[in-house]
């Protein structure tokens, strides 16, 4: 799978995503991530993308322009019904169903916006898809991005080692995960549950279920 990021950052994805899974996925031709600088398209030597809003008011708004030819510099490696991603907190909330429907497609574009946004005319011209990730502000797309990024990736066929790994996690079937144990059986006198340690397969499994039910119920009841 294939993510082109617009941004004003590389650096910031780069970094984030040049680790642990998402690293060894990259290293294994399993996603690639193709970070395009849109400063590189601003046409001016002092690489200035933004400007004063048309209308007045505080801040700055990114030019069309510098947008617009930084996403055609990929065009021809797209197909026609790539899905081209707005990173803004006006889209529709991101969620680890929208992420495995995602995980399906070849290839995203994600723009990255910064200042007070990205001029209306750009965004009509080319996107297909507005995500948020919550609802706040963070001071630039990038990191939405690599939350979305990260999401979808770990879907990705042969990502993870354990194919089971996805079947079990919090938010399947609108469950939270159960809860999880490791060594040593008795930790500051808090033991493991007995039925973990039983063997009975089908009585985990019973437990594991409850247990995401009763978490669920108690941390997140607006899923039921």
């Amino acid at each position: 799978m294939n993510f082109y990021v617009l941004t004003l950052f590389p650096q910031i994805l780069h970094g984030a995503l040049g680790h642990s899974i998402t690293k060894r996925a990259q290293d294994s031709g399993l996603i690639s991530i193709n970070c395009i600088d849109i400063r590189d398209f601003s046409g001016n030597k002092h690489r200035r993308v933004d400007d004063y809003p048309y209308g007045g008011g505080a801040g700055l708004v990114m030019r069309p322009e510098p947008v617009y030819d930084s996403y055609m510099s990929i065009k021809d490696r797209l197909s026609p019904s790539t899905k081209v991603i707005f990173m803004s907190p006006t889209g529709r909330k991101f969620s680890q169903k929208e992420a495995e429907q995602l995980a399906k497609e070849d290839d995203l574009v994600l723009i990255c916006g910064h200042y007070e946004g990205i001029d209306q005319r750009v965004i009509d011209e080319i996107v297909t898809d507005e995500i948020s990730i919550g609802d706040y502000i963070l001071t630039g797309g990038e990191i939405a991005a690599v939350v979305v990024i990260d999401a979808i990736s770990r879907l990705v066929p042969g990502v993870l080692g354990a194919p089971e790994s996805l079947m079990f996690e919090s938010f399947t079937d609108n469950l939270l995960e159960y809860p999880q144990y490791t060594r040593p059986q008795e930790f500051r006198g808090r033991a493991v549950p007995d039925v973990l340690m039983s063997g009975h397969h089908k009585e985990i499994e019973k437990w594991r279920a409850q247990k995401s039910l009763e978490v669920t119920i108690l941390k997140r009841p607006d899923l039921q």
